[in-house]
């Protein structure tokens, strides 16, 4: 049932609890979690809109000075990574360290299995937390509060369909008996693609009248672009994809629609 896997998504990918009754309600098995990966972008639904909202009730209630924006982009950014667990984040370090350096595919399996955060890592989630800040905060100036809002709700919808085509055309080489992406490792079926690409189609139907079709189009090039690069990189490197490169991929592709959506401005 779809709303069951979406609940075993939400469970897994973010923070809120899903417990007791609706615990019991949704159930479990390796089956539903494997069909939940199509409500990835249903997730975003979720984190987008309450970044969104966390987002805009503070640039309402800060005094109005030049610095309100970055305030509220620092905290809503902050808000969000304390929502998903820094799920996303510590896929982007992991794969920045196995792909940082020179080293040969096995290595950087083995370097992105190891716990520790190494300096490729550091580097990349340090540019990537400040890039998404000052991207947040350069929208909320220069196209107001509406569209800075919109764009947080439509950016983490669309950088979580993104992966699923990355599950859909990439083989899993992680370690699957221990990998996050364990129930990740088949590909997702055609009908997981099109609830994706609905959750993703849904999200840009709410926000499609709010700016011009534009702005909305140069962003979702943005992530496609965003995603190409990933899935090259992937394929090149890796001869396929493991959790964190799922990870990564889905903060990739979140920059790379703000930075799309604020160069169409």
């Amino acid at each position: 049932m779809p709303l069951k896997h979406f609940f075993i998504a939400l469970q897994f990918f973010t923070r809120i609890p899903v417990t007791g009754r609706l615990a019991h309600w949704a159930g479990f098995s390796p089956a539903m979690l494997h069909a939940s990966a199509a409500h990835f972008p249903g997730v975003g639904w979720v984190v987008g809109g309450l970044t969104a909202a966390v987002f805009a009730g503070l640039l309402m209630w800060l005094p109005a000075q030049p610095a309100a924006p970055w305030v509220a982009a620092v905290l809503c950014t902050a808000f969000s990574v304390w929502l998903t667990g820094a799920f996303h984040e510590d896929g982007l370090a992991d794969t920045a360290d196995g792909l940082g350096g020179a080293v040969n595919r096995e290595r950087a399996l083995e370097i992105m299995k190891d716990s520790r955060i190494g300096s490729y890592g550091a580097v990349a989630l340090v540019l990537a937390l400040l890039c998404k800040v000052a991207l947040i905060a350069l929208l909320a100036q220069a196209g107001g509060l509406l569209l800075a809002s919109t764009a947080l709700f439509a950016a983490h919808v669309s950088s979580r369909l993104m992966p699923l085509f990355v599950i859909r055309t990439l083989p899993h080489v992680g370690d699957t008996p221990t990998s996050k992406s364990k129930p990740l490792a088949e590909s997702i079926t055609t009908a997981g693609l099109l609830a994706g690409l609905l959750w993703w189609a849904l999200a840009m139907g709410v926000v499609f009248g709010l700016q011009p079709a534009l702005y909305w189009a140069a962003a979702v090039l943005g992530a496609l672009l965003g995603l190409a690069w990933m899935w090259r990189l992937l394929r090149r490197r890796l001869q396929g994809f493991t959790g964190d490169g799922l990870g990564a991929t889905q903060q990739v592709c979140e920059l790379a629609f703000y930075l799309a959506l604020a160069l169409a401005l």
